[in-house]
């Protein structure tokens, strides 16, 4: 049984448009909202876990970041859908804020926001999986001991998470 399902944000939910945050440039990836839907439905726990290193790079704002989760919680409410939770990373090693110009344990491939939604949601690492569309999403589903890190190459995503459910 799939406890929890972790999505990356750009390139899974919504359209790579490089640095996002302005919301009239946001365009949900086919199926994504019927996804999110799917696992509301079955009482799975939905997760966003997201780097975030424009917040380091002063490109733009945490706020910027909260508004345009905001924005996507209000659009996914018009289908009765809803994400638990989002947890961002706003580090950047190489950003010019200086409180955000670190390596930290949070920014992925590191398992950081992964471990931290599975304290604070009690989520058991073993019953949850995350779809990404980058190795380093990978890599940080395995660091963080999920049972699956499942790489989204396109297509329609509630398609894509019907499919993966059925295999686990």
């Amino acid at each position: 049984m799939i406890q929890a399902i972790f999505f990356d944000r750009d390139g899974v939910l919504n359209e790579e448009v490089g640095y996002l945050w302005e919301i009239e440039k946001f365009k949900w990836i086919d199926g994504a909202r019927d996804a999110i839907k799917f696992c509301n439905e079955r009482g799975i726990l939905t997760v966003v876990v997201t780097n975030q290193g424009g917040i380091a790079k002063n490109l733009y704002t945490a706020r910027e970041v909260d508004a345009l989760h905001n924005f996507m919680q209000k659009s996914l409410s018009e289908l009765g859908a809803h994400v638990d939770a989002f947890y961002y990373c706003p580090h950047h090693p190489k950003g010019t804020v200086e409180e955000f110009s670190i390596e930290c344990a949070c920014r992925k491939p590191k398992p950081g926001l992964i471990l931290k939604a599975c304290a604070e949601w009690k989520i058991n690492p073993a019953q949850a999986i995350l779809i990404g569309d980058a190795e380093r999403d990978i890599e940080s589903a395995k660091a963080a001991g999920l049972r699956a890190g499942i790489l989204f190459t396109g297509g329609n995503l509630s398609e894509v998470v019907k499919a993966e459910l059925e295999k686990l």
